[in-house]
Formats: structure tokens, C-alpha cells, sequence
């Protein structure tokens, strides 16, 4: 039975393999003659590399084979930067496998390639490497002064790029006629992604044609395939790239990483196939890190509230190298800084930094929870200043929801939203004039456990795209995506999709986008995915595109099958095709009930190519590739109570009230996992999460032991609820969700731990708010 399954609160079709243990992860590939690469990786962030000796390795039992990086040279190039965002950046050399030098602990330096994984992780203990110490480089402030030690001595310089935004008035003028003037420094941590599955590859050489089949735990199949292409020398054509079951990603498999390249190199050198998997730890060295970035952030406004003006200057830690988009996801973020306010100037300057550090890319949100942050943070400053209560400070500011379609400061165009229903929902769902008051009471009162309200409305741009955007900006890629529908000779239907899911839940929602618009059952349709072979073109997944950008290419692929097969059933029923009307999945003539053809006859029909119209191909098949004309743009409010012990320190999330707008919604429990999981990663930047280093460069927080990961039993209960404001964008309505509740949570929190040590004369605490950290906090302001 067929209907309207879009909104629908459909089970996912994928959670019974995955619940099952049918799952195919890379690690549980198998082949015929596999062997195990083991990686020994620097201990010392910054050294020059004397010498590396693999003979002794290749005398542990089971040992196959061993290389140095100065071995695997002539088959590796340079691992690829896709985004060089000024046409001055300084781009260094990145070997998979370090040669001459390393420059952040965790850099490869040699392989054991084993019959089993355990004889390659003990062989590595016998390969012989010589260093020499270089001084680390580790304070981003310090390390753009004169004569500080350089983590790429040929490039002169630590200093990676400056980029400049700026529109409207002049902000130094608007700082001179403002009446308020405020100025904070915020500290981005770093973080490092804890997907639940590690990375790990597998390749597997086909030697009578010189092909390759790479099995990899990435977002990025298609993206992969030309990226080893490149660094490998292997021809485009003879790569297939597999993106197999993938546990989780949050961007840190959004990359092109050595290990691939250099799994791909050995399976070429010693024509057998390879298997690399990362354990935890190795994990926490080598997966890119995400955020790292120092906030300088200046808002200026009028004694009423009115903001004029907003300034922000980033120091941005690239780490040791750019990896695939390292410089661009400060970029991001650079137009998201004004969020939903209305200001008559904006200036911003991002300066990339290296450090002997591990590279930072693209995590949950990249860009735009540091933008939101930084905004959310300043405008309670702002209240503060202004004696205002900081709901009231945002009404007065934000753009109104009879004034979209807007162009802001920063020169983007939001298509829709009503940030005042979101937030009139958001307060009322959360008592917050009764909060209010019990706060008051409790300051009052001296209370040890103070109450702290924090507020969070946020905007982002998602949806990936357009591509001469992207172009305009210097990424190397476009924003298109690519999909296909194809229905097969006894009416089911098969969706090739260019988005490759990770979690996400693409396999249920695409069905239902096809099986609204073929008006098909949603258990006929089935989606493929994740395969250069099956789906040879996309674009894959990352910054909330995969609804937006390719379940909107799944639309209008579907939406041609239905105008190709409308053209086989006026045939048919000899009728003009302007007098046929579709609906659930049969094509009838108006006035004429009982002259009607089905879909799936008309595909049985095209198949047999009995009867067609003349010089139509045989096929109602269709594919589409879309080019978005603009970013889609979420919003809502968030809110958070906490209770601050100032005798410990320990905060408690005590509720916490969302209200979402995401556009029209495609399957409610999946947006609702999805801002589930958003939120717990946006309360951990806040309250858990800090990548932390010693004064050599020494990763000190390198395992799940040292680096805390909320649990369930560390979340509260939430609250959620939406809005709904249409994109019209796009035909379905759609803006995207994976990120919101990343991008809207950390200043939520953040802020209410603040709200709630004010009245102690905290006006900061630098993140993750741990109990050391505020105890400390609440002691220094009461000295």
C-alpha cells in the first residue's frame, strides 16, 4: 500500500542488519593470501629522521615484508589539499610516510606488512630509527613571532594564510559612534572524533588487470578514488574505492589519509592484498583532530541594543599539515559569525598557523559551531553590559520572519525562517520566566548550587554548494551530487545515490522521497550507495548536504522516470499526454477512471519494447546530477539549566529545551536521533572534550582512558521540539539537520555555567568546563 511517506515516522530499513550483526565493517573483510600492515608512528613531535633500519623486522616471525618512507617515496606523492584558500598559502609537502622529518607524535615513519596483525604490532618494536630532537612548536601566538622555531624550516615561516572579510561600514568608525563597546577571547579546543568504528582500509589488487579494489571507512568513496589516484599513480580508471558498512564519522573520515595511500602502495609492491586497522589509541595520533582556534571577538551597539557592528580575529591551529579541507573550514564558518542579526558592518581576519601538532579538518559542524559560539557568547556579554535580559538583546536584533528572503552582512541570502516562533516555543516548553525567578531567588538566598540559564539561537549554512561558490572560494571540488532511479522489469525500484551514509539513515529516507513521487510501495525501493562502481558519480557526505543536495537529486531523477514513463502510458492508452493524471503510482486518463496503466506495467512494457512510442529508447530510467543555486539554512533556539556546586565545581545539565527548524522533516524519529546525537557532541566540547598537550608536543590525553567521552549517564533528558519554515530552495522543502544540535548546544551551556558564576564575578571559563576549572574559577573571582 503506497502513500505520502514523506513525514512519515518510518523504522529504518537499516537498523535490522546492524541490530543483527550482518553488518559488513571493513575490518571483518577477509580475502585469500591477506596480510596486516602495522604502522610505527614518531614519538617526538618535531625531529629530523637520521635513520630508519627495517632489516631486524624482517627477521620476527610472520613478518613479510617492511619499508621505510624513504622506500615507499617513489610510489607515494604528496597527500592532497583540496582547499587553498588565498592564492599565497603556503603549501607544504605532506608524505604519507615520513622521509627526512617528523612533525607532530604520530607521524609514520616506517611499515611492517605481517601474516596476521599481532606478528606486524610486534615487529614494529624491532624496526631501528635515529633522531634527532627540534624544538616543537605549540603556542599559535608564538609561534608567528620573529625567530620562533619553524615546523617547515624551507617555507620561512609557521604563518600559513591570512584571509580577510570585510562589509559595510568601516568597523574601527563604528566603534568610534558606538555607545558600547565589548571585547572577548574565546578558546575553541581541540577535539579529537571518537566514531565507533576506527578507520581501517583494505586493498585488494587484481593483478591480471593491474586493478584495485579499496575498501575503506570513509565518507568519501568517490572523493577518495581521484585523491589515490593522484598520490598513487595508479590510473582513476583502475581504482574501485568501496565505502562498506561505515560506524560513524562525524567528518574525521571526510579525508584522504596515508594510511590509505600507503596500504595502496604496499598491496602494489607486493601484489597481495592488505589490511590496515587502527586501534584507539593509534587512532587518537593519527585521525585528524577537530576546532583549535583562538576567538578574539569585538561587538559594538547603541545603548538600546541596537548591534552596529561585530569584529572577529582568528588564530586558527592547522596542526603540522593541510590535509584535505584543513584551511578551509575557518572559511566555513567566516560567513556565519553575524548569525541571525541584523549589523551595518562586519569585519573578520582568519590567520592559519602550523603546529607540531596533530592536523586539524573538518569535525561535526566544521566552522560553524565556532562561529555560533563566538556570537552567542558575546551577545550575553552584550546583555550583560546592557542590563538586558539576553532573550530580549536577540529579539531586538534578529532578522524578523516577514523580512525573508534576507541578504546579510556577510553577503548570504537566507531563503526562510521564523526565528520568533522557534523561540516563543523553545521558552514556553522550558519555563524560562519561572526559572528565571528561581534563579533570582536563589542568589538571593547565597544558595551553594547556583542555577545558570544559557541561550542558544543559532542559524547555519549547509548543503554544500553551489559549485561556482565553491569555485569562487578555491575549493577544488564542486557542490553538485548525482542520482539515479532505476525500476526494474517486475516494478521494484533501485536508487543509485552519490551520498554515501554513515549512520545517517539515507537508505530509509531516499526510499521514501522515491516511493512518494513513483508512488510505489517504500518497502519496493532499494538504495544503492557507497561503491564506484555501482554508483559511479557523487560527491558523498559531509556538511548536512545528503538530504538537501542528494535526496533532492533523488527527487528529480524520480520525478524524470514519471515523465518518461507518462509518455509510454499515453502511448498506450492512446491519449494525449496534457489528459494523463498520476496518482499512487497509475497514469489514467481524466474522465476516463478505467483507462489507466500502472508504473509497473509501463515498466514491464518498456522492458519487453513491444508496443513504444516511436524512437523511444527502451528504458524509463533517469538519472540526475544537481547543482544547487544556494545553501539551505536551518535555525532554532536552544536552552539550558545547570547547577554549578561551588564547593566542587560539578555542574549538572538539570534540563535542556530545543526547538528546531529543519524544513520540512522526511522522517521525524530520524531528525530526532539526529539532534540527539548533535546535542551530546556540542555538551561534550562544553563540558568533557579537550585534545590536551605537554610542553614537548606529547599527546597527554591519548587514550579513552584520558580523553572523556560523555556517556548516557553524563546527558540529560532532552527536550525537543520543531518549527517547520520550508526551504524554497529546493522542491522538497529540506535544509538539513546532521549538525544543528552540535552547532546550537556549546554556547547553550557554556553559557548557562557562565550565567550561573556571574553573580560570583566569573565572567569566563575557558572549555571544556570541567569541575577543576570552574572550582578554580569560582576561587580566583572570590580572591
Amino acid at each position: 500500500m503506497t502513500g505520502q511517506e514523506i513525514g512519515r515516522a518510518r523504522l529504518r530499513k537499516e537498523d535490522a542488519r546492524l541490530v543483527t550483526g550482518q553488518t559488513n565493517w571493513t575490518d571483518n573483510i577477509s580475502v585469500g593470501g591477506l596480510l596486516h600492515l602495522a604502522i610505527l608512528r614518531s614519538p617526538m613531535a618535531h625531529a629530523r629522521v637520521d635513520r630508519v633500519d627495517v632489516t631486524p623486522a624482517l627477521e620476527r616471525p610472520g613478518v613479510v615484508a617492511a619499508f621505510s618512507g624513504a622506500d615507499l617515496a617513489g610510489g607515494l606523492g604528496s597527500l592532497p589539499c583540496a582547499w587553498p584558500v588565498t592564492e599565497d598559502i603556503v603549501l607544504p609537502d605532506h608524505p604519507p610516510i615520513a622521509v627526512d622529518e617528523v612533525r607532530h607524535a604520530g607521524d609514520p615513519v616506517a611499515v611492517v606488512v605481517a601474516r596476521d596483525r599481532y606478528a606486524a604490532a610486534d615487529a614494529l618494536e624491532a624496526v631501528e630509527v635515529d633522531y634527532t630532537p627540534l624544538p616543537p612548536v605549540l603556542d599559535l601566538e608564538a609561534a608567528l613571532a620573529e625567530n620562533a622555531p619553524l615546523v617547515h624550516a624551507d617555507k620561512g615561516t609557521n604563518r600559513c594564510y591570512d584571509w580577510p572579510l570585510r562589509a559595510g561600514e568601516d568597523f574601527a568608525s563604528v566603534r568610534r559612534r558606538a555607545d558600547v563597546t565589548v571585547k572577548r577571547r574565546y578558546h575553541q579546543q581541540r577535539l579529537i572524533p571518537n566514531a565507533m568504528e576506527p578507520r581501517a582500509v583494505v586493498v585488494v589488487p587484481v593483478a591480471a588487470s593491474d586493478e584495485y579494489t579499496v575498501y575503506s571507512s570513509t565518507q568519501i568513496p568517490h572523493i577518495l578514488r581521484v585523491m589515490l589516484a593522484v598520490v598513487t599513480g595508479v590510473p582513476e580508471h583502475k581504482l574501485r574505492v568501496i565505502a562498506p558498512d561505515v560506524g560513524g564519522g562525524f567528518g574525521s573520515k571526510l579525508q584522504v589519509y596515508g594510511e590509505e595511500a600507503i596500504a595502496l602502495a604496499v598491496a602494489r609492491r607486493t601484489g597481495r592484498p592488505v589490511k590496515w586497522t587502527e586501534s584507539r589509541s593509534e587512532g587518537y595520533l593519527a585521525t585528524h583532530h577537530g576546532r583549535g582556534m583562538i576567538q578574539d571577538i569585538e561587538i559594538a551597539a547603541t545603548r538600546d541594543g541596537t548591534v552596529l557592528g561585530l569584529k572577529a580575529d582568528l588564530l586558527v591551529d592547522m596542526g603540522a599539515y593541510l590535509m584535505l579541507v584543513t584551511p578551509g573550514i575557518p572559511i566555513l564558518g567566516a560567513f556565519m559569525y553575524p548569525g541571525i542579526y541584523k549589523m551595518g558592518s562586519y569585519e573578520l581576519n582568519v590567520t592559519g598557523v602550523f603546529t607540531t601538532r596533530t592536523p586539524t579538518d573538518a569535525y561535526r559542524g566544521a566552522g560553524r559551531p565556532e562561529a555560533t559560539y563566538a556570537i552567542e557568547r558575546i551577545m550575553d556579554e552584550l546583555a550583560v553590559e546592557l542590563a538586558l535580559d539576553p532573550v530580549e538583546l536577540r529579539r531586538r536584533n534578529w532578522i524578523r520572519h516577514e523580512e525573508f528572503p534576507y541578504t546579510t552582512i556577510a553577503g548570504l541570502t537566507y531563503d526562510s525562517g521564523n526565528y520568533e516562533a522557534a523561540t516563543d516555543k523553545a521558552l514556553a516548553l522550558f519555563g524560562y520566566d519561572k526559572l528565571r525567578a528561581e534563579q533570582a531567588d536563589r542568589n538571593e538566598r547565597g544558595d551553594g548550587v547556583r542555577l545558570g540559564i544559557g541561550v542558544s539561537t543559532y542559524t547555519e549554512m549547509c548543503g554544500l554548494a553551489p559549485s561556482r561558490v565553491l569555485r569562487d572560494l578555491r575549493y577544488a571540488a564542486g557542490g553538485w551530487e548525482a542520482a539515479s532511479v532505476r525500476v526494474l522489469p517486475t516494478g521494484k525500484v533501485e536508487v543509485v545515490t552519490g551520498t554515501s551514509p554513515h549512520g545517517q539513515g539515507h537508505v530509509t529516507c531516499w526510499s521514501q522521497i522515491a516511493a512518494d513521487v513513483l508512488g510505489v510501495p517504500f518497502e519496493d525501493v532499494e538504495v544503492v550507495h557507497g561503491d564506484t562502481r555501482a554508483a559511479p558519480q557523487g560527491m558523498d557526505t559531509y556538511g548536512s548536504r545528503s538530504l538537501v543536495v542528494g535526496g533532492t537529486a533523488v527527487h528529480h531523477a524520480a520525478t524524470k522516470v514519471v515523465e518518461r514513463a507518462r509518455k509510454v502510458a499515453a502511448h498506450l492508452l492512446e491519449a494525449s499526454e496534457r489528459d494523463l493524471e498520476f496518482t499512487d503510482g497509475v497514469f489514467s486518463v481524466k474522465g476516463s477512471p478505467d483507462a489507466r496503466r500502472t508504473l509497473q506495467e509501463i515498466a514491464f512494457e518498456t522492458f519487453s519494447s513491444h508496443d513504444l512510442p516511436d524512437g523511444m529508447e527502451p528504458t524509463i530510467n533517469a538519472g540526475h546530477v544537481l547543482d544547487p543555486d544556494t545553501f539551505s539554512y536551518p535555525h532554532g533556539t536552544h536552552l539550558c539549566a545547570v547547577e554549578v556546586d561551588t564547593e566542587t565545581g560539578h555542574t549538572r545539565i538539570r534540563s535542556y529545551v530545543c526547538v528546531d527548524d529543519v524544513g520540512r522533516v522526511v522522517n521525524p524519529p530520524i531528525v530526532e536521533g539526529q539532534v540527539h546525537g548533535g546535542l551530546a557532541q556540542g555538551i561534550a566540547q562544553a563540558l568533557f572534550e579537550e585534545a590536551v598537550y605537554d610542553d614537548e608536543g606529547n599527546l597527554v590525553s591519548g587514550t579513552p582512558a584520558d580523553y572523556l567521552v560523555p556517556s548516557a549517564p553524563d546527558l540529560p533528558e532532552f527536550v525537543t521540539d520543531r518549527t517547520e519554515t520550508p526551504a524554497t530552495s529546493n522542491p522538497l522543502g529540506v535544509k538539513g539537520v546532521g549538525e544543528a544540535g552540535t552547532i546550537a548546544a556549546t554556547p547553550a551551556v557554556v553559557g548557562a555555567v557562565v550565567d550561573a558564576l556571574r553573580p560570583l564575578g566569573v565572567h569566563d571559563i575557558r572549555m571544556p568546563c570541567t569541575p577543576e576549572r570552574v572550582w578554580r574559577a569560582v576561587r580566583e573571582a572570590s580572591r
